[in-house]
């Protein structure tokens, strides 16, 4: 893959991170690895995955009474300076495993060979291989949830309900609609990959089209989720599972993720094991219980998306999720990696 925007975005994290987080970070140090961190298992994650509505604290509590390790969750902010983190210390590595890698990023990081293959125990009896070949045949990332994106409306603001993307050019959503940074946000990225996936080579004319209609573009899901609950605006990206949050904790139906003839892209996020991870054994072992049913019914209700294993139910509130869509486009990574440029001069003019 050929250098290109997200390639930057990597390189000023990785300055970025080293400058602010990376000392306060550090779980080894080079050399020997001594027998107490031989009992811990870290984890490299999104700063959603260990918040406090995360899944991260109960995967933690069952992962350690279920074996002999300790696990440590570390946030490193968003998805991409996941990523960016991990690239980082690939010649001195800290953690074990790195966790939340979609299948729009996952290239670059089987690019960059900063992970092993390892294939969890049953996962090839669990994960259905139309999900898990999103992220890699090979077993360089294991899927652990997903979702298709979608739009997420307010069904009591004064707007209508959008029907398809060329539909968020109508003047009607002026300032109203919630995106994230493709250059920081997964989300955000894999919203751009949408907009490639259906008007390919004419994608920088529909930006330009929907510039008047973004409110703004948060640094991650979690800020631009949180304006669209307090109200800043009736559209939001996200995924076709998210109205079933509002459902079980708001006891409301009131939002909803309308399904586009056009086709949506879906998002696989993965969990891969560092090369020369300094706790092996514990990292097989920590992914051997993350496709398990015990840690995969903990998803739903926590990350809101759908659990990887198939043999695992759905919660009741999944009933307002919107169905999956019939038609699930593809993603054209290196498109997107190139539009993501192009898009965000648009957006600074």
């Amino acid at each position: 893959m050929k250098k290109s925007s997200i390639f930057k975005i990597f390189l000023i994290f990785s300055i970025f991170v080293g400058l602010t987080v990376f000392s306060g970070c550090s779980k080894t140090s080079q050399g020997k690895v001594d027998s107490a961190r031989l009992k811990e298992v870290v984890v490299y994650t999104y700063d959603s995955f260990v918040s406090e509505w995360g899944p991260g604290a109960e995967i933690e509590k069952l992962f350690e009474e279920k074996t002999e390790y300790e696990l440590t969750f570390v946030d490193c902010g968003n998805g991409v300076q996941v990523l960016s983190r991990g690239i980082q210390e690939k010649d001195d590595v800290q953690a074990d495993v790195i966790l939340g890698l979609d299948n729009v990023i996952a290239a670059k990081a089987i690019e960059a060979k900063i992970l092993a293959k390892y294939e969890p125990k049953d996962a090839a009896n669990v994960i259905p291989a139309d999900i898990r070949n999103q992220l890699s045949k090979d077993w360089y990332l294991t899927p652990f949830d997903y979702s298709h994106f979608a739009m997420i409306f307010d069904t009591k603001s004064d707007v209508p309900c959008p029907a398809s993307l060329d539909d968020l050019l109508n003047p009607v959503y002026r300032k109203k609609i919630i995106l994230m940074d493709p250059r920081t946000s997964t989300p955000g990225l894999g919203f751009v990959a949408w907009t490639v996936s259906v008007y390919g080579e004419k994608v920088l004319d529909f930006w330009k089209a929907l510039k008047p209609n973004i409110l703004t573009m948060a640094p991650g899901w979690s800020s631009g989720y949180g304006l669209f609950k307090k109200g800043e605006a009736p559209l939001v990206i996200s995924y076709t599972t998210s109205p079933a949050s509002h459902v079980e904790y708001d006891k409301t139906d009131r939002y909803i993720a309308p399904v586009f003839a056009q086709g949506h892209t879906v998002q696989v996020e993965g969990a891969g094991i560092l090369n020369n991870a300094p706790n092996r054994r514990g990292a097989q072992a920590f992914m051997d219980f993350l496709i398990s049913a015990q840690a995969q019914e903990i998803l739903p209700l926590t990350q809101w998306m759908n659990p990887a294993n198939k043999n695992v139910a759905l919660p009741e509130s999944y009933k307002a999720a919107a169905p999956i869509p019939e038609k699930t486009l593809a993603i054209d990574v290196e498109a997107t990696d190139k539009a993501v440029d192009g898009i965000m001069k648009i957006l600074s003019e």
